[in-house]
């Protein structure tokens, strides 16, 4: 290193998946106390990671809580669960005590560690998330013929999030958007994607209870692989006719599963993560 380069610890993680190369990947820069990023600096970072997200805790406050926000490649995002997720495996690894507690964008989120089988203990982390319930209503102009979809596909809108129904399972796994028609989508202020789901028929004690797939070209990402906060919004619109607790399974080409809880105007997302990556990564 030469004098007024700036260095940073990372760490990538693989979140909602206890398998490497699978689940969703995250990078997570530690904070520097001494030395905070700006705005500028962390969206640099992520566009050379260009991982989906980059996630950038600040040290904690006297309180314990911490700064946490999110960037994909090309713009900071108000929400994210997969970096959330990952960012508390780094700070739960380094010794951090649960529960773990942010403010950021979206108001105070917490993650704990979570009670699980002899397999999973130790491993399991819940996130508690703002609901976000969506609204059936018109699809954007554009936004059927782009995914591939009949134009009378079922569609709600949450505040982050588009919902397009599909009637099973293998329309989801097979669906084939044109990628540069979604981008031309004119999509609501605040909204950063799509998630088409459909409902799993008469699912075993191990399958899931819904299936999805997310597609954020207007964020830079074309296909997410796990999306914690597109749950967000699945949650409270399958939890009226499937329960409060489910288990979703996201069918991108890594897969990730998670369990979705609904807690009055809050969404539980229960998931594992495994440790991929450690290295420093120049800011400056």
């Amino acid at each position: 290193m030469t004098e007024g380069e700036d260095w940073r610890e990372f760490r990538v993680v693989d979140a909602f998946t206890r398998r490497p190369f699978s689940g969703n990947p995250a990078a997570v820069v530690l904070p520097d106390p001494e030395s905070e990023l700006d705005a500028e600096t962390m969206q640099a970072v992520a566009a050379e990671v260009n991982l989906s997200e980059t996630a950038f805790p600040s040290a904690p406050n006297h309180e314990g809580t911490r700064i946490l926000r999110w960037f994909t490649p090309t713009t900071e995002v108000t929400l994210c669960g997969h970096a959330t997720l990952a960012t508390a495996h780094v700070l739960f690894e380094g010794g951090a005590p649960s529960p773990l507690r942010f403010l950021s964008a979206s108001g105070e989120l917490t993650v704990h560690r979570e009670v699980g089988t002899s397999e999973t203990e130790g491993h399991l982390l819940r996130l508690d998330f703002p609901a976000d319930p969506p609204r059936p209503g018109p699809p954007p102009p554009g936004l059927m013929t782009a995914l591939g979809c009949f134009e009378e596909t079922p569609f709600a809108a949450g505040a982050r999030c588009g919902v397009v129904e599909l009637s099973g399972v293998e329309d989801v796994r097979t669906l084939r958007p044109d990628l540069v028609a979604l981008r031309r989508v004119p999509l609501p202020v605040g909204m950063l994607g799509v998630s088409v789901t459909a409902a799993v028929r008469d699912p075993s004690p191990e399958s899931p209870h819904f299936v999805s797939r997310f597609f954020g070209p207007w964020v830079g990402v074309d296909e997410d692989p796990v999306t914690g906060m597109a749950h967000c919004v699945l949650g409270p619109y399958w939890a009226a006719r499937l329960g409060d607790t489910l288990r979703a399974r996201q069918l991108s080409a890594r897969r990730g599963v998670l369990e979705v809880r609904m807690r009055d105007d809050r969404v539980h997302l229960v998931g594992e993560a495994v440790m991929m990556a450690r290295g420093t990564i120049r800011v400056r």
